[in-house]
């Protein structure tokens, strides 16, 4: 999901499943596929987040010139149009099941983005950051008590070695507020989103299924934005930015999310889904200029490693 956005990328945050991987008791359903497809899975994912992360600096500049919503209305607008024209039969193949879990797909995926966006407004983008990143830990429990996954102990120590890596790069201060609550909204849909796309990912054609996820967040943003009218400037720079980050980071990111969480568990996912904000701090510090510190390296680190034990088993 990325924005200081707080990670309006992170986002966020697509997903799917499939048949038995190598990898021992899994967390999510069955995987058939050869243990390169599972490690393949997971690399695309944290391609994904690299993707999402260097679009930290963008977004921050592109929110500066239009109001937030307003953006993210036209960003999810064309990345959904642009999977559309690609493939047009695509989501008329997709069964009605299909569509339902789509939209709700979509729609766990648009309340994750506007309660972010609003949270934006009453705290800081490091904590909120922080806060987003939660979904990791969200998203195992919601797997475990909704779906009965057995939750493994690496899995845990992943969870808990990210949440400590996130807490070191992004956290000064503590505080609850209603951005802080408003964020941790955001984390449990982002987290709802993972575990619903790796359960119904595997069924459906990964193009319809995304292209059906990316229209209904892109009406739930117009229909929160519109009402003031959407306010977006004429320059050119803006809109190379936007059509950017809709295509590569919205329309491929979202699809090879949903691609690879077909073939992976979603605490897997999860875990590897929380290097977004250490690709954000790289391109910070290379583009913005943003200071780097012993804390940020050290948390950058616990998180690489989380993902590695993530990895582990497969």
């Amino acid at each position: 999901m990325s924005t200081p956005e707080p990670a309006i990328g992170t986002s966020s945050p697509g997903n799917i499943r499939s048949p038995h991987s190598l990898s021992a008791p899994d967390t999510g359903p069955q995987r058939s596929r050869p243990g390169v497809w599972n490690l393949l899975a997971l690399s695309s994912l944290a391609g994904v987040t690299a993707v999402w992360g260097g679009t930290f600096v963008l977004v921050k500049d592109a929110v500066s010139q239009a109001p937030a919503m307003d953006f993210l209305a036209v960003r999810f607008l064309i990345a959904a149009a642009v999977l559309l024209m690609l493939r047009p039969r695509r989501i008329t193949m997709l069964s009605r099941a299909g569509w339902g879990h789509g939209i709700l797909l979509g729609l766990a995926l648009g309340v994750a983005y506007i309660a972010q966006t609003y949270g934006l407004r009453y705290t800081s983008a490091s904590l909120s950051g922080f806060i987003t990143g939660m979904f990791v830990v969200f998203t195992p429990v919601i797997a475990g008590l909704v779906l009965r996954h057995r939750i493994t102990r690496a899995t845990w120590a992943a969870v808990g070695i990210a949440v400590l890596g996130l807490g070191l790069m992004s956290v000064q201060e503590f505080a609850v507020g209603p951005g802080e609550l408003l964020t941790l909204m955001c984390a449990l849909f982002l987290a709802l989103h993972i575990v619903g796309l790796g359960e119904w990912s595997s069924p459906h054609d990964a193009h319809a299924l995304t292209t059906v996820q990316l229209g209904v967040v892109a009406a739930m943003c117009l229909v929160v934005g519109v009402p003031d009218g959407l306010d977006l400037p004429a320059d050119w720079h803006f809109w190379v930015a936007l059509i950017g980050m809709a295509v590569i980071a919205t329309s491929v990111a979202y699809m090879v999310q949903t691609w690879a969480q077909a073939r992976v568990p979603a605490s897997q996912a999860a875990v590897v889904l929380t290097l977004e904000p250490v690709f954000a701090g790289i391109f910070g510090v290379v583009f913005d200029h943003d200071q780097l510190t012993a804390q940020i390296v050290l948390g950058a680190a616990l998180m690489v490693c989380a993902m590695y034990l993530a990895e582990l088993r497969s």
